[in-house]
């Protein structure tokens, strides 16, 4: 089963009287459990394609179905409903509030959703990461494996069957970032689909599978 099914989507941005082509006509699917690595250089598409598949923006034309729901004409209250729904993010800046310790930021989610028994859910997401020892601590006081980590209890707590990572070991060291990257592989076992923009070749290699964009279409596929 596909989680995520593109057909023919086409991306265009207009700067001034410039036309841009972001995405031109791409196709892909990715099925329910499986961990993907998007590479490609700079504009190639990587960042149109990932605002794209978490509901961020929407296609000039084409057909996105998430999860078997077609999205691509979504209005913005339904697409944030999607959002919060079915899509974890990871961010490589890891998007943590500097004022609010490890546990209120993982709460985050489940406020924005009127969710019950929110402290409880976020502690658990923090102990699915191993990170319980940090729950009262600020942003500041953490490394950045931590806060990496944090960041990803925050993309788990509502328990989406999708997970879009954007560059998460860019700000991180090399055995941190292997770190990181094996924790997203126990996740994906345990059957949550995990796509993940990269420029590094060994991040990618953590996936089952990558698709190489350029000029905004997909010029090669890799499965390991």
């Amino acid at each position: 089963m596909s989680m995520i099914h593109l057909e023919n989507i086409v991306k265009i941005y207009r700067i001034g009287d410039v036309q841009v082509n972001a995405l031109n006509h791409v196709s892909m699917d990715i099925e329910s459990g499986q961990m993907v690595s998007i590479m490609g250089p700079s504009g190639s598409g990587k960042s149109t394609m990932m605002n794209l598949l978490g509901c961020l923006d929407r296609p000039n034309a084409g057909k996105y179905e998430l999860d078997s729901i077609d999205v691509s004409r979504m209005s913005d209250d339904e697409l944030a409903a999607v959002r919060n729904k079915k899509i974890g993010f990871v961010f490589q800046s890891y998007n943590l509030l500097p004022r609010l310790n490890a546990v209120m930021n993982v709460e985050l989610p489940l406020i924005y959703s009127g969710a019950q028994g929110r402290h409880k859910r976020a502690m658990a997401a923090l102990e699915a990461v191993s990170i319980t020892q940090r729950a009262h601590h600020k942003p500041s006081e953490m490394s950045g494996g931590e806060q990496q980590r944090v960041a990803i209890a925050r993309a788990l707590v509502n328990d989406p069957p999708l997970i879009l990572a954007d560059e998460p070991t860019g700000n991180l060291d090399t055995r941190t970032s292997h770190s990181i990257m094996q924790f997203l592989q126990q996740l994906n076992k345990k059957g949550i689909t995990i796509v993940i923009v990269t420029h590094e070749e060994d991040i990618a290699s953590y996936t089952g599978r990558t698709i190489y964009l350029r000029d905004g279409s997909i010029v090669q596929e890799k499965v390991r």
